[in-house]
């Protein structure tokens, strides 16, 4: 029999989660394999080059390019400080001579006769990568970094902003369907991976912010309400190098949707344990989607069954998503998957599901308007 098959967002329990960690250019890797590490341990460093600081000598002693050589103090590759002179003129009859001090501090790169421009590099650039999640170190990439595995629940969102940070879980709503609203948010939560239900307001999201936690997690959001949290419209592109304080994700999509009840009580179930967050957020080609890691303790491990699914597999009973309207943003799981094709109303034809929703109500639908919620 043929199998069906469609995208999904992964929402389990636990399962066996590796994180790469590699630096931007060769350098050190400070990690070994079977290193046990924690979030904030460092794992590879290496240097970048400095910021170039050109410096036009020809201008500012108002010599011709070719004559800035026989003037130039140092030699290239000599370190200089802020304030040390850099060049002087030779004056008339040894007197009125012009100098230059150097405003910057570096390392002189080139001395250019054509253009009459030193060039100063500044101090190397320290580039370190943290662990991100805890866990074992399983592989070592030689000068480039490490691979980490851990036994982790994980939760993958639709939409975020803001990189990596961690912290531990902490719930600001009572229910899934609860708006996140400024008065729920408290200066305890300073640090903390926050917890929301349904939609959150940008008055919420600013407090989130103001009170110094690493990251707030809810169902969904308004446009407008990012758009004022942000100062600025979103592009399309990828996201995750916003600095604005605050990792962000949502786990549903926008408009006033609440969390899926299967991801906010794994949530809770998790409250005051570390979770490690990132917003990122890729929607083309190469998609990268927000991701929540809580790495399991010992006794977790003991209890927790890892979800035995094939991935994408659209089998009776699988929680899905419906991703289009008019039934966009419910949850329900898989009743029937019909082999023939069924008539659409636009008269098209096209091989369908039947969906009973959390609501008990079962509506039938196009395979192409659900998503998988992976276990």
């Amino acid at each position: 029999m043929a199998k069906a098959y469609t995208p999904g967002l992964k929402v389990t329990n636990r399962i066996k989660h590796r994180v790469k960690r590699i630096l931007p250019i060769p350098g050190d890797v400070l990690a070994k394999v079977g290193d046990v590490v924690s979030a904030d341990d460092i794992v590879a460093e290496t240097f970048m080059p400095g910021d170039v600081e050109p410096i036009n000598l020809a201008n500012l002693l108002s010599l011709p390019p070719r004559d800035v050589a026989e003037c130039v103090l140092i030699k290239v590759g000599t370190k200089v400080k802020v304030g040390e002179p850099l060049a002087q003129t030779k004056g008339m009859f040894g007197m009125f001579k012009n100098t230059y001090n150097s405003k910057f501090a570096g390392t002189v790169e080139t001395i250019s006769p054509v253009t009459g421009q030193l060039i100063l590099r500044g101090e190397p650039l320290p580039v370190q990568v943290t662990a991100y999640i805890s866990g074992k170190v399983v592989e070592v990439i030689e000068n480039e970094g490490v691979v980490i595995e851990n036994e982790v629940s994980f939760i993958q969102g639709i939409f975020g902003i803001g990189g990596e940070t961690h912290g531990p879980i902490v719930i600001a709503c009572k229910s899934h369907d609860q708006e996140v609203t400024a008065d729920l948010i408290t200066s305890d939560m300073k640090g903390a991976v926050v917890i929301g239900g349904a939609r959150t307001t940008a008055d919420a999201i600013i407090k989130v912010r103001d009170v110094g936690a690493a990251a707030l997690v809810t169902g969904g959001i308004d446009d407008q309400d990012l758009k004022e949290f942000l100062g600025y419209d979103l592009g399309v592109a990828i996201t995750g190098s916003e600095k604005v304080g605050l990792t962000l994700i949502i786990t549903e999509g926008f408009g006033e949707i609440s969390m899926a009840v299967r991801t906010f009580d794994l949530l809770n179930t998790r409250k005051g344990d570390e979770a490690s967050v990132n917003g990122a957020t890729q929607i083309r080609a190469g998609v990268m989607r927000p991701e929540i890691i809580i790495p399991l303790t010992a006794e977790e491990i003991a209890h927790e069954v890892e979800q035995d699914h094939s991935e994408g597999l659209l089998e009776l009973g699988r929680p899905v998503r419906i991703i289009r309207d008019p039934y966009f943003g419910l949850i329900g799981e898989v009743a029937a998957l019909p082999t023939e094709p069924a008539v659409l109303d636009s008269g098209s034809k096209a091989r369908v599901l039947e969906v009973k929703l959390d609501s008990g109500e079962s509506v039938t639908i196009p395979r192409a308007n659900v998503e998988l919620i992976e276990g």
